[in-house]
């Protein structure tokens, strides 16, 4: 799910795994992963054609304080491959005005927490201070991505991510965060905002609320903070009363912030980590959501392989098909995304996905801007096998196309098997570059 920034990220599957959704049963759970439906290369699922050897990293114990379990499961309303946390949100200064929120989306490709405000309790929602510009008029944002945008108010709130031990992390300070939903649909700005759907609700969201956990601080940056740029670009508006809402430049420390970055430890980095699947798809898969790198014995980083990036965790000189793409790990999309016309796509029945006659393999050179390259194979089920089982939410071979021949989204197929790496981007303080990374 990619913000303002690097608007590439493609969710089509909201509309393309509708039937998949409207038949939602309950997810298995426990362990690495849930059951699958079937074996895992039945000749009649290849019919021809081959996969590559799958990875094989199983993700560590969520025991530990700096670390969370992950769920890929049924979720809100039955849309496949969106890993999930809780989050607990609480009033600044107070430890007893908080609300403990499942089914937040694990979202690498984004900045920042976004909760939907009617999952929020009526005194815990009043409690959270609006954020004003300078003249004292309402900010909110409208944080745009390839298919749709979120629109709401910034609020402040103190998160914590905390295990099922009752350890965790928590912000050192309120934060700006994102209430999704809680202006009038007529209050959204007619210039700079509404392009695609709504995603206000949490049926349109797929979850509860998104945790943007990507390579930066901030989900907007210097855009945003710099007049001669926000003015025709910032993802934030003024809202005076709430309404007649016109594009704000806003500061650093008021842009809607990495929650991780803002824990007092732990702080430079994540690792989504997920357990392997069948090829054909299972019920549901729990990995760990570790924080920091580096930092615990639990969170090394070797020996993966690591590629430095530019700001927001893009390898924009990676190669597929002899075309220089802008690639990227997101576990907010869930299928892999990219351009290739030799791949059948699946019709009217689920629009944008690929539905190979037989299973196929693809490679892409990563190319970090510290001139590390490494290649990697994907594996492409059509969709049309996948979505065969209706009680099958995760899935490691599912793909479909992206708008243009630019861009190479590694979605959540990617992580199922291994560790993934996010270096957050601490250059502004003298510290470490962007980099991701995984083994």
């Amino acid at each position: 799910m990619r913000t303002m920034q690097s608007a590439v990220k493609l969710r089509g599957w909201m509309q393309a795994v509708v039937a998949v959704a409207l038949v939602s049963l309950v997810a298995a759970c426990g362990g690495g992963g849930g059951s699958s439906s079937s074996s895992n290369n039945s000749s009649s699922t290849l019919n021809g054609g081959s996969l590559p050897a799958s990875p094989t990293q199983q993700p560590t114990a969520s025991t530990a304080a700096n670390t969370v379990p992950i769920t890929v499961g049924v979720g809100t309303n039955g849309v496949i491959n969106i890993p999930t946390v809780s989050v607990t949100v609480c009033a600044p200064g107070s430890t007893t005005n908080c609300q403990i929120i499942n089914n937040i989306q694990v979202d690498t490709g984004s900045f920042g927490l976004r909760v939907v405000g009617s999952v929020l309790n009526q005194s815990l929602l009043g409690a959270l201070p609006v954020s004003s510009v300078a003249s004292g008029a309402q900010l909110a944002e409208c944080a745009t991505f390839a298919d749709g945008y979120t629109w709401g108010t910034v609020r402040t709130a103190t998160v914590q991510i905390l295990n099922q031990t009752g350890t965790g992390e928590t912000t050192s300070t309120a934060i700006p965060i994102q209430i999704i939903g809680d202006l009038a649909s007529s209050t959204v700005p007619s210039r700079g905002c509404g392009s695609g759907s709504a995603e206000n609700t949490v049926s349109d969201l797929g979850a509860n609320g998104i945790l943007g956990i990507g390579t930066a601080l901030t989900d907007c940056g210097t855009t945003c903070s710099t007049p001669s740029t926000a003015v025709n670009y910032s993802n934030y508006f003024s809202c005076p009363g709430g309404t007649s809402c016109t594009r704000a430049t806003v500061p650093l420390n008021q842009q809607v912030a990495n929650p991780v970055a803002n824990f007092p430890v732990d702080n430079n980095g994540v690792i989504v980590q997920l357990p392997p699947v069948s090829n054909t798809g299972q019920s549901s898969a729990t990995g760990t959501l570790v924080f920091g790198i580096g930092t615990q014995s639990n969170n090394a980083l070797a020996p993966a392989q690591t590629f430095a990036t530019d700001g927001y965790g893009d390898m924009n000189n990676s190669v597929y098909n002899g075309t220089t793409v802008q690639a990227f790990f997101d576990s907010g999309s869930n299928a892999y995304f990219f351009a290739d016309s030799s791949i059948a796509l699946c019709g009217s029945n689920y629009p944008g996905f690929y539905c190979p006659s037989s299973a196929q393999t693809r490679s892409i050179t990563l190319a970090g801007q510290n001139s590390t390259t490494a290649s990697v194979s994907i594996g492409i089920l059509s969709a049309s096998t996948l979505f065969g089982s209706t009680s099958n939410y995760a899935f490691n071979d599912l793909a479909g196309q992206i708008g243009g021949s630019s861009s190479f989204d590694l979605g959540l197929p990617f992580f199922y098997g291994r560790h993934v790496y996010y270096g957050f981007d601490q250059t502004a303080n003298g510290g470490q570059a962007p980099y991701v990374g995984f083994f």
